[in-house]
């Protein structure tokens, strides 16, 4: 039987795999029925909610689609 000698908490893993030097990522901040990604996420971008036109109301309620942001993500680019 061959055992390696470790402490507790050791990892099999090695140093500087993936993630490693990176701060831990924030949760995903929360989608609006119009976004098409989450804020934030790349190659996305602003743009204004084809539902209330930027007000971000739905005459006296606020607005379902970008939920009273007047803003929802879109995806940018492609090909």
């Amino acid at each position: 039987m061959n055992r390696k000698n470790t402490s507790p908490g050791a990892t099999d893993q090695p140093a500087g795999g993936p993630g490693a030097g990176r701060a831990p990522t924030e949760p995903a901040a929360p989608m609006a029925p119009g976004d098409e990604a989450p804020p934030g996420a790349p190659g996305t971008g602003e743009d204004t909610c084809p539902r209330c036109h930027g007000t971000g109301r739905d005459g006296p309620r606020e607005c379902p689609e970008c939920e009273g942001r007047g803003t929802v993500t879109v995806n940018i680019g492609g090909a």
